[in-house]
């Protein structure tokens, strides 16, 4: 065959090759998600814009330098569980801070994604939402908690906190049937949703999620600079271990290695109990509780430091805890109890009837459930009636 007659032939199969080249191009651009992005201003109108977290390939995935976190005591939000994240942009980094949130940089975007594991025999179509605090089977296999299961999960919303120049910004994104993508919701949702317990037991109720406004109720925990913050990434909180792609580790010590966080000291690390672990004592799992659910208001600084309640886990003032400690403006909340902590007498104690109320105006926290957290209620209950001591004086 002559060299003429080659050229038209190997046109011709490298003219057939192309579209499978320009496929396989497409293809491995289609495996490599854009870089996580931060938006100076605005309210993005998918989540799936900020290439933070993302549903793909069945699961639910962080993209690169998105690091996944965890809290020692996670706050109570209608049996919920929830996946963290934190980026910040590249050459920048957090300062450690004892007792607050950190002082993050311009750009740092915090992601909180809520979720219920499936019922057993439950699929994604019905109203059906486990209640339990395994994580175990939230997770794809390999034993990492870097990537939720979306064949074993439902999501329901995932809340964007941004840290901007003027300050933090608290965007709310609800989660679609299809479970493929997060739509903003500005003026929140309200979803119906029945809880399942392990013995089949059902509760219905309505998952809210919260609008802007109601975002920004929760995270001004300093009155006076009027400005909303992080709640969750304090260090008494993030000092525990997470089991990463690569290995379990402590999260300080990870997001210090990875340059997230500056100035973390060597020893000495503030550390909240973990209130479900029945091998710590009572008294710290107790106190970690209301740490994480109250403590943002009832602090010093917080929108409640009228009542004089202080229930920070480092509070050392047993009357500002709430011993033996009359209401200041409770108002119809205090059930016709006339202190707020009876040592031994938890029934008598205004704290416990609040928590166990799910009546607005009377339940504590105010927002952010609708049903009451059996399990925290009766934490606090075995607290307050192993406390000694009585108020008759």
């Amino acid at each position: 065959m002559s060299p003429g007659n080659l050229i038209p032939t190997s046109r011709r199969i490298r003219a057939a090759l192309l579209p499978l080249l320009a496929l396989a191009t497409l293809a491995g651009c289609a495996r490599t998600p854009e870089p996580a992005r931060y938006f100076a201003e605005g309210k993005p109108a998918r989540l799936s814009d900020w290439h933070l977290v993302e549903a793909r390939g069945g699961r639910l995935v962080p993209n690169a330098d998105v690091v996944p976190y965890d809290l020692a005591t996670p706050l109570f939000s209608d049996y919920a569980h929830k996946f963290r994240t934190v980026w910040m942009p590249e050459g920048t980094t957090a300062k450690y801070e004892p007792e607050g949130p950190f002082d993050f940089p311009v750009g740092t975007v915090l992601t909180k994604t809520f979720y219920y594991p499936l019922p057993a025999g439950e699929g994604h179509g019905t109203k059906a939402v486990a209640r339990t605090y395994d994580v175990a089977r939230d997770f794809s296999a390999g034993g990492t908690h870097e990537a939720l299961d979306l064949a074993r999960v439902r999501l329901i919303e995932t809340r964007v906190l941004v840290r901007r120049d003027h300050g933090w910004d608290a965007i709310p994104y609800v989660w679609n049937a299809a479970q493929t993508e997060a739509e903003l919701a500005r003026t929140g949702d309200a979803i119906p949703l029945e809880l399942v317990d392990e013995q089949g037991q059902r509760e219905a109720f309505t998952y809210v999620v919260p609008n802007e406004n109601q975002c920004a109720g929760c995270h001004v925990a300093n009155v006076k600079a009027k400005q909303i913050e992080p709640l969750g990434p304090k260090a008494r909180h993030l000092n525990r271990d997470y089991d990463y792609a690569d290995g379990r580790r402590n999260q300080l010590a990870h997001w210090s290695a990875k340059g997230y966080l500056a100035g973390l000291p060597a020893r000495d690390l503030p550390r909240d109990a973990d209130w479900h672990d029945a091998s710590q004592p009572l008294e710290a799992r107790a106190r970690a509780y209301l740490d994480v659910n109250c403590s943002q208001c009832h602090s010093p600084t917080g929108p409640a430091n009228t009542t004089a309640l202080d229930l920070r886990s480092a509070a050392t003032d047993l009357r500002r805890l709430g011993l033996c400690k009359p209401p200041v403006a409770a108002g119809r909340g205090t059930g016709d109890r006339l202190l707020d902590i009876v040592p031994g007498r938890p029934d008598e104690s205004i704290l416990l009837y609040r928590m166990v109320s799910d009546e607005p105006g009377v339940m504590m926290p105010e927002m952010g459930r609708n049903t009451t957290h059996r399990e925290g209620v009766e934490l606090i209950r075995a607290w307050i009636a192993a406390m000694p001591g009585n108020c008759d004086a």
